[in-house]
């Protein structure tokens, strides 16, 4: 089973030899953040995430990479995955210490006008995704539509985008892009 985030961050931060203090002082967050999310207290956004990475520097995909597999794996438990959410949003990634990933694939799940932030979302590559359950509205550019259970979406991730899922229940999605960028 590959290590949680709370545990990849106090290895990450014992091989440089910081404390929790001076990891959180660089990061610009709590000593209290670090250490919560290292007692796997908490899951943290990937925002969060990248922050506290940024003290060391080290990129979300080497984070995810430090620990080399002992084989090629090919199946992963639903504990394998490694999740990261802020309290609103799951997001939980598949094969995060897979070596040399080509693509990012997430299991997502909005809760009810549960969104991705204000911000609008710009990254290298595509992204597409299928809407399992609920409902999910996908911002991308100035087009604006809402897709239900079975539908699709595919986009060149460069465009601003953001997702919210304007519904009562849950949505799920499932998504890829390419490449990585955690």
């Amino acid at each position: 089973m590959s290590a949680s985030v709370g545990k990849r961050l106090k290895a990450l931060r014992a091989m440089h030899g910081l404390s929790q203090r001076e990891l959180a002082r660089r990061a610009g967050v709590t000593n209290s953040a670090i250490s919560m999310i290292e007692q796997d207290r908490v899951s943290p956004s990937i925002d969060s995430l990248t922050k506290v990475l940024a003290g060391f520097p080290v990129t979300m995909i080497d984070f995810f990479s430090m620990e080399p597999e002992q084989e090629e794996k090919i199946f992963y438990a639903k504990d394998e995955l490694v999740e990261m959410s802020d309290g609103t949003m799951s997001v939980r990634l598949v094969g995060a210490a897979k070596k040399d990933r080509k693509m990012r694939v997430l299991h997502e799940k909005y809760p009810a006008q549960g969104d991705t932030g204000d911000k609008m979302i710009v990254q290298e590559g595509e992204e597409a995704g299928v809407i399992i359950r609920g409902q999910l509205e996908i911002t991308v550019g100035n087009e604006v539509k809402v897709l239900n259970a079975g539908e699709a979406y595919y986009f060149n991730a460069e465009i601003p985008h953001r997702f919210r899922n304007p519904g009562d229940e849950e949505c799920e999605v499932v998504s890829a892009a390419t490449p990585p960028s955690f």
